[in-house]
């Protein structure tokens, strides 16, 4: 099993907790294609309950002999992003991303590199924002035998200072993964659990305290049944009262439909509640 980056120590639940809710937009939709010479091209739109609309153009291309990737994308905010990505190129092991951001309505520039390491027993990361600052962030994992120990750093070059520290530990086998991680200079702590229990049902949860501002512990539950081989719901609920359902079907290959709802079941009779659609459609 590989060693995953510090920031997916609690990967599994974090995504059964988050991943495929559809109430959070009230409206989304996404088209992704591939063409014979390697590019793959998508578009995103998503409304948001507010009314706002926002939407994403991205193309790729991948050149798989050299271990080269180019992505470009232009947004509804006149945003465009290049990230060109060298994998196993410079090392073994070794990935190399180059960012760069123009928004042309401020001339605001942004230039970053990304270093991801990956060894059998090590995963390790380094961000350097080289305009603003410059500022660095530090990851690494190391595993053995399911245990995994993580920590991570950020500096800045003109305070001359760490600008903040996290740790994480945990351990993981193909049926469940637990984790505790201390975020926010080790003021902030999560654990986190996720259990396979079989080929159709998973379950998750996870307890957040924040040492600085409560003394209550935030919990969040949530399930996953796989209905049948195209479709699958989800449910969740947190300490607030707060429960959320989804359901995600496969209509025909290529197309994806999402329906979601949120309930805030201490006030029912308020408008608080959310529903959201999401469409994907593949080719």
């Amino acid at each position: 099993m590989s060693i995953p980056a510090f920031a997916d120590v609690a990967k599994a639940s974090n995504d059964l907790l988050n991943k495929d809710f559809y109430h959070t937009a009230s409206a989304a939709i996404e088209v992704k294609s591939n063409t014979p010479n390697n590019v793959a091209f998508k578009v995103t739109g998503k409304s948001t309950h507010e009314g706002a609309t926002s939407g994403l153009l991205e193309a790729k291309y991948a050149d798989k002999p050299s271990g080269a990737t180019v992505t470009q994308s232009w947004n509804t905010i006149n945003a465009l992003d290049t990230k060109v990505e060298l994998n196993d190129t410079i090392a073994k092991g070794l990935k190399t991303e180059l960012l760069g951001n123009f928004l042309p309505s401020t001339q605001a520039k942004g230039a970053k590199l990304n270093l991801h390491f990956k060894q059998p027993n090590l995963h390790a990361r380094a961000f350097f924002d080289l305009l603003k600052g410059p500022t660095a962030n530090i990851d690494a994992v190391i595993g053995q035998d399911g245990f995994l120990v993580g920590a991570s750093a950020g500096y800045s070059v003109e305070k001359a200072a760490i600008t903040g520290y996290a740790a994480a530990i945990g351990y993981t086998t193909k049926e469940y993964t637990a984790s505790v991680t201390a975020a926010n200079n080790l003021s902030i702590f999560s654990a986190a659990y996720y259990h396979k229990v079989n080929s159709q049902v998973e379950a998750g949860a996870k307890a957040t305290w924040d040492s600085k501002s409560a003394n209550q512990v935030g919990l969040e539950v949530a399930t996953k049944y796989r209905i049948d081989p195209v479709s699958f719901a989800k449910a969740k609920i947190n300490d607030r009262g707060v429960a959320a359902v989804a359901y995600n079907v496969l209509l025909r290959p290529g197309v994806t439909l999402g329906l979601g709802a949120s309930f805030d079941t201490q006030k029912l009779n308020q408008a608080t509640h959310k529903i959201g659609t999401s469409f994907t459609f593949e080719g």
